[in-house]
């Protein structure tokens, strides 16, 4: 018998609060979306409404509902309560008999209730305590341990976002936020389903194994089955596990997204009646970490065939991650696909995703590495944290291992790194920290649940604990220290083998930032724009890392444009740099993709999911056919980048132009590009050599990827010209196409449409015209743009350019 939901008839309130009248209860849901419909509380995305919040945290909570016991438990053996995620400190009660006490959201949980249940008028109560009296009794009890943040997030197996990160809002959550409800069984159950799916040669292979619950000890039938091909076994009596193999000839492979298609299978495997279900891709995945004469590599192999990882860091959708739905996560990943990401690194602070979130990355093609859930932070290997570590690990890595996008397991996020770098031994004073889940616990948990895939024990992570977990040389790395302290161009001075984090600020789309401030006026620094900044000395690193490439903005447009603009150039050039490298580096996962509250940030999608032009700079570097100009032996050379699965063979048209367009110099190359390969070419030494830097450029175009360029000089320093146009805007069928025509260079052309109406949007930014070229513009929105006159869409804030921030 399936699972019957428990979900309706719910309340909640606050237990020993003056107000605390019951409110409706969404399940699942948290308490904070509760509060928010039932209009108790403000939005907490709003302005600093969240500092006024904090209280919830600190509060009890009780969720309440009664129920009529379903026909089949009365003639079931067993009847259990299934919480598939409970957050996070919680105690449940049936009829006034305590069925338990639970202290980790990333687990779920049965508690037999057959003999506690009445035919009618069943009362269930889930109460949860504040995740902040429990984390700071553990802390007292095992000790304090350096963190990151001054939250106490690594004494509770709970969202560790919620506490508040560099980016995000603190808002330490409680409630039923999965699925709840009851399971009535006879004879006996599916308890675990294990499918480690592998290829040899033209075969597949699935070999399932499953551990049995059971009410009585007869024998049971098993059976799994993948399309047409059938295998069974019996379970003998008393047994509680068992094994069956199906294979399946002339398989069709699951390849990423570039390299083949996304086939899947269906997997069922039944017990007793009871069917268990998924969708199955074969496919093969290793790492190659094999040393070599530049240290060790860090390759990721599918089917035998090199990857280079086209990356972006995931974080939780939503601070409340009930909100984020099928529909969403589609939404989400699917701007990934569209900027040519093909590969997704869940973070360690936030949640081991939904099936939803990789069901979609199968359908996609879309990699995924899983971080286990370790962030920035010393924890503690003692109970209770050790043993509910154990548990969470196995119970997450079954439940996805069926799915082919997941290729890694990553121990942690910067905590071998923050060990080494950030004064942890000191601290700790011997107090353990962790290392022992990420180099015993974890890897044992994969290698005995999921053979089938690599582990790593943390990001970065160089591969040997003699090695700094940082070395560019060795592994992966994050580089952190161009955000922090250094020019962007400081990343042209790395030779990665892999790098795993690394990014730079913006604010978010102005619709967003209109939304979610109410300030008058807008400044950089202003109250609601200051608390929608969360990084420490943010706006001041935002205003360094324009020093070199812009002059100081003068208003709130430009220093708007200016920082987006600037977060879109230092990405692309790092990006460009280690794409040129490969096959020497073979991965890049920029921090970030997406945002869980309207704030600035490093993500390419802001909290309302708009695309800021961060977004359009990784559609283009991140194609799979790229051409970038690059400093080799002191000149720029032309480098042509090809990660798809079919040669290319491409003709250059390579010129060097005046910013008014007269022909300086010209050439016509051809690049043979093997597949998955960089092939690198010197430009004549008339095309780099130029008369006047400040007033000259260098474009290379060819049919098979977008157009690239040199500059001779930073921004700052060049001769830009006043930049002119001819703008004509003509009805289209879901918004208006905007023609821009250049009189003048035009440096990074970009409209923003959501300044005329939050609901448009625009299908490129960053477009570099020439004098007398064109481009035109897709904008979708209502149908009210059609009306608005040439001259709306011709001028900032709408339509900015470089040639705009230096006069």
């Amino acid at each position: 018998m399936p699972v019957r939901p428990l979900h309706t008839g719910w309340t909640l309130r606050a237990i020993g609060a003056p107000e605390d009248a019951p409110v409706p209860a969404s399940v699942p849901g948290c308490v904070h979306t509760d509060l928010l419909a039932a209009g108790r509380i403000p939005d907490p995305f709003l302005d600093d409404n969240e500092e006024r919040l904090h209280w919830i945290g600190r509060t009890a909570w009780l969720y309440e509902t009664t129920f009529d016991a379903p026909p089949a438990a009365a003639d079931a053996d067993r009847v259990q309560l299934v919480a598939e995620g409970l957050d996070t400190v919680a105690t449940v009660v049936l009829n006034d008999v305590e069925l338990g006490r639970t202290a980790n959201m990333h687990r779920g949980y049965r508690f037999d209730v057959r003999d506690l249940l009445r035919p009618t008028g069943n009362r269930l109560s889930v109460r949860f305590d504040s995740a902040y009296d429990y984390a700071e009794g553990v802390r007292d009890a095992l000790g304090a341990r350096p963190n990151a943040y001054p939250e106490p997030f690594q004494y509770i197996r709970k969202m560790a976002c919620n506490f508040g990160w560099d980016w995000g809002p603190t808002v330490v959550t409680a409630g039923i936020w999965q699925p709840i409800g009851l399971h009535a069984w006879s004879v006996a159950r599916l308890a675990e389903v294990r499918p480690l799916v592998t290829v040899d040669g033209t075969t597949g292979r699935v070999e399932v194994h499953v551990t049995v619950q059971r009410a009585q000890g007869r024998p049971l039938t098993l059976t799994a089955a993948v399309g047409e091909h059938t295998a069974t076994v019996e379970v003998p009596a008393g047994a509680t596990g068992a094994v069956v193999a199906v294979e399946v000839p002339d398989v069709r492979l699951w390849w990423p997204r570039g390299h083949g298609g996304q086939h899947r299978y269906d997997l069922a495997v039944t017990l007793e009646g009871e069917r268990w279900e998924r969708r199955i891709g074969f496919r093969t995945v290793e790492l190659d970490t094999t040393p070599d004469a530049d240290g060790t590599p860090f390759t990721l192999r599918v089917n035998g065939t090199p990857v280079f990882v086209r990356g972006v860091n995931w974080i939780p959708d939503d601070a409340f991650v009930t909100r984020v739905d099928r529909a969403r996560y589609a939404e989400r990943i699917g701007q990934a696909v569209a900027a040519g990401v093909n590969y997704l690194r869940v973070w360690g602070g936030g949640r081991y995703e939904s099936d939803d979130f990789y069901d979609l990355a199968d359908e996609l093609g879309v990699l995924v590495g899983q971080d286990f859930l370790f962030a920035c932070a010393a924890y503690p290997e003692e109970d209770p944290i050790g043993s509910e570590v154990a548990a969470e690990a196995r119970e997450q890595v079954v439940r996805l291992m069926p799915h082919p996008s997941l290729v890694m397991w990553v121990g942690n996020n910067e905590n071998i790194w923050g060990y080494h770098d950030w004064g942890w031994p000191e601290e700790l004073a011997g107090r353990t920290w962790g290392l022992g889940y990420y180099l015993g616990v974890l890897p044992g948990v994969v290698a005995a649940a999921d053979p089938t895939r690599p582990y790593w024990p943390g990001s970065p992570w160089s591969g040997r604990e003699d090695l700094h977990p940082n070395d560019p040389a060795h592994g992966t790395m994050h580089i952190w220290d161009v955000w922090n302290r250094e020019d962007y161009r400081h990343y042209g001075t790395y030779r990665p083998r892999f790098v795993a984090e690394f990014g730079f600020q913006a604010p978010p789309a102005f619709a967003t930032l209109r939304r979610a401030v109410s300030d008058e006026p807008l400044t950089p620094s202003s109250p609601g724009i200051a608390h929608h900044q969360k990084a420490g000395g943010g706006n001041e690193k935002l205003a360094r890392g324009l020093e070199g490439h812009f002059p100081p903005p003068e208003t709130f447009d430009d220093w708007h444009w200016a920082t987006q603009l600037n977060q879109a150039r230092a990405i692309g050039f790092g990006v460009a740099h280690f794409r040129s490298l490969r096959p020497l580096c073979m991965g890049t996962i920029v921090w970030q993709l997406n945002d869980n509250w309207p704030v600035t940030s490093w993500s390419a999608i802001d909290g309302d999911g708009r695309r800021k032009p961060l977004w359009h700079a990784l559609r283009r570097v991140y194609a799979e056919r790229f051409a970038t100009l690059q400093p080799r032996d002191g000149a720029p050379a032309l480098v042509a980048v090809n990660d798809s699965a079919a040669p290319w063979l491409a003709s250059f048209d390579v010129r060097r132009l005046s910013f008014g367009g007269d022909p300086r110099a010209k050439a016509t190359l051809t690049v043979d590009v093997p597949p998955g390969a960089a092939v690198t070419v010197p430009l004549p030494a008339d095309l780099v050599t130029p008369d006047d830097p400040a007033a000259e450029l260098v474009v290379a175009d060819t049919a098979d990827a977008e157009r690239a360029l040199w500059l001779f000089a930073e921004d700052v320093d060049l001769a830009y010209p006043a930049p002119a146009a001819d703008v004509a805007v003509a009805p289209a069928a879901d918004g208006v196409a905007v023609r821009v025509t250049a009189r003048t260079l035009l440096r990074d052309l970009t409209l923003f449409p959501d300044r005329l109406d939050p609901a448009a949007s625009v299908d490129r930014q960053l477009v570099t015209l020439l004098p007398g070229e064109s481009a035109t513009f897709a904008v979708t929105g209502p149908p009210a743009l059609a009306a608005l006159p040439p001259a709306a869409w011709s001028a900032a804030p709408v339509l900015r350019t470089a040639n705009d921030l230096v006069r």
